[in-house]
């Protein structure tokens, strides 16, 4: 099985996901992911990556290799995937089960984490993330 390719805080954003997005092609692409992850009866490989992920190529802003919403965008992104992953203790374009990485987070990140993690997030405003995190580490990872 190929594995799906997730940037580094997008391990993060699956949690909070309520369906805000950029796009609707990104909105549907961001819950097929997002119930796969929070399917307890699931398991497969993601590749963490610190780059487009599955997710971005149904983005309105994604260029051919980087993020083009705005001249400062793909740093911003980049740097928080490099958070995550480095907050987790695992390694860029590492092969991990999803099972693994959602018990890594629950473990790992608190939900006041995102303040650092997170910085200068646009979403992390509405109070959705902190939430999921929150859920995640209650061990309700299928909420919603």
């Amino acid at each position: 099985m190929k594995p799906l390719r997730l940037r580094g805080h997008h391990l993060l954003c699956v949690h909070g996901f309520r369906g805000m997005g950029y796009s609707p092609s990104f909105v549907e692409k961001m819950w097929e992911i997002v119930k796969d992850i929070r399917n307890e009866e699931k398991d497969f490989p993601i590749q963490v990556v610190v780059a487009l992920d599955d997710a971005c190529f149904t983005c309105p802003h994604h260029g051919e290799s980087t993020c083009q919403a705005d001249p400062n965008s793909n740093e911003h992104v980049t740097s928080m995937d490099r958070r995550v992953i480095e907050h987790l203790g695992i390694e860029e374009n590492g092969v991990y089960l999803k099972s693994e990485l959602v018990q890594l987070t629950a473990r790992k990140v608190r939900p006041d984490d995102l303040e650092h993690l997170c910085a200068n997030c646009s979403w992390l405003p509405y109070g959705v993330c902190k939430e999921g995190i929150a859920n995640v580490r209650s061990g309700n990872v299928a909420q919603q």
